[in-house]
């Protein structure tokens, strides 16, 4: 073996495609199973907008954990925060919402949801400073610190909104679906799938290609370095927090939407969807976190309609399935 010379480019690790390829395999194992091309369609469509929402919750708490070492099991209070905002901004604004038009829609729902996230990003950086902070480096403190606010947080909004159910319709021009020959693709899950691609994208740029994407990378791996440098640590890893949060909360608008639905515990099933969605793409990876939302909602849609009663525990499934394969998930970036 001899040593590279200084002019020659250091070696390219290779790209693993195999988790990329799991959603595809999927979709065309499912084909000859449903029988109808067209329900076929509809159901990855479904399957892909279902994956997208899931995916901007699941974002911020992947996020905080691979970046911030920090386990939040209070993540779902930011959701349903987030979604109560939303009520409050969309309810004088009713006439508007039930317009038919798309501009006039989107008026109203672009400030809603940038409003919705600032709470729950500034929601983020109270639980950080008072649940998160006494306990880095404790994950067991952490477990009980963040269950403990969730539970305060689900009962605060039963005693301002209490437990009746709120009506969140979707605007009139996102009801209704495109129809293209047999194929039903409802207009709510397009725009739901546009919104999921611009977040893992934004994601990606940031962390990969800016400045305070290559600080946050260095802090996770030498963060005495970092600080050693003259950086604050601590603010980056506060802003990163906030910024999970703030994701859960748009997460939980577009999830609100989707259910056309609000009421105090809708964080309840859904924590337990997001740490699957986690777990399987591995601890602290975006892109393995994108990758397992598509795959649970894939197995959701399509295991609800193949075996109904099977869907129940499909989630579950899956998950053993790829922790069997890959016991770190499908592409974990920490070794803790």
């Amino acid at each position: 073996m001899t040593d590279l010379a200084a002019t020659d480019p250091l070696p390219k690790p290779k790209r693993d495609i195999a988790p990329i390829l799991l959603p595809v395999a999927l979709a065309l194992v499912t084909i000859p199973l449903i029988g109808s091309p067209s329900t076929w369609l509809t159901l990855t469509a479904a399957s892909l907008a279902m994956g997208m929402m899931i995916f901007i919750m699941a974002s911020g708490l992947t996020l905080v954990f691979g970046l911030m070492d920090v386990l939040n099991f209070g993540h779902g209070a930011f959701i349903a925060v987030g979604a109560y905002v939303a009520t409050l901004v969309l309810a004088p604004f009713a006439a508007s919402i039930q317009a038919d038009s798309l501009w006039m829609n989107l008026a109203v729902l672009a400030p809603a949801a940038l409003l919705s996230m600032a709470v729950s990003g500034a929601l983020g950086l109270v639980v950080e400073r008072v649940l998160i902070l006494p306990v880095y480096g404790q994950h067991l403190k952490q477990i009980l610190m963040t269950t403990g606010g969730l539970i305060v947080a689900e009962q605060t909004l039963y005693a301002l909104w209490g437990p009746q159910i709120i009506p969140m319709p979707l605007p009139a021009s996102l009801r209704g679906s495109f129809i293209l020959g047999d194929v039903a693709i409802a207009k709510y899950r397009v725009l739901a799938m546009l919104i999921g691609l611009a977040v893992f994208i934004a994601i990606q740029l940031v962390l990969n290609r800016t400045k305070l994407g290559l600080l946050i990378r260095a802090g996770v791996e030498n963060r005495e370095m970092v600080e050693a440098l003259g950086y604050r640590i601590r603010r980056l890893f506060l802003g990163v927090f906030m910024t999970g949060s703030a994701l859960a909360g748009l997460g939980g608008v577009m999830w609100a939407l989707y259910r056309e639905q609000v009421h105090a515990s809708m964080s309840d099933d859904l924590t337990v969807l997001i740490f699957i969605v986690v777990i399987i793409g591995g601890l602290g990876s975006i892109g393995g976190c994108f990758i397992g939302a598509i795959l649970v909602a894939m197995v959701a849609n399509y295991g609800g309609f193949l075996m109904p009663k099977l869907a129940l525990v499909s989630n579950i499934l899956l998950m053993v399935a790829i922790l069997m394969w890959r016991p770190r998930g499908l592409y974990a970036v920490t070794s803790r």
